[in-house]
């Protein structure tokens, strides 16, 4: 079952997360309005929020975290 409210594009880009002055590199899998799937090495140290940049024309996005499951996060924008 999907409960996504909007459709999910496939994409593979490059992204940044950023909190607290830390920066980490990481894989846009998908995107849409509401939300992201993003891949990185480890998510040990990254909070329930964040900032992601994804590129210019997506730009900077405020997240906050909806699952975890292994080495991706799904995010939602706030």
């Amino acid at each position: 079952m999907n409960n996504r409210k909007n459709e999910r594009q496939p994409v593979l880009k490059a992204g940044t997360i950023s909190f607290q002055g830390a920066k980490i590199d990481c894989a846009v899998h998908d995107v849409s309005i509401g939300g992201a799937n993003i891949e990185v090495d480890s998510q040990l140290a990254i909070p329930d929020s964040f900032d992601l940049l994804i590129d210019s024309q997506i730009g900077k996005q405020r997240c906050r975290v909806v699952w975890r499951k292994e080495a991706r996060i799904g995010v939602a924008f706030s």
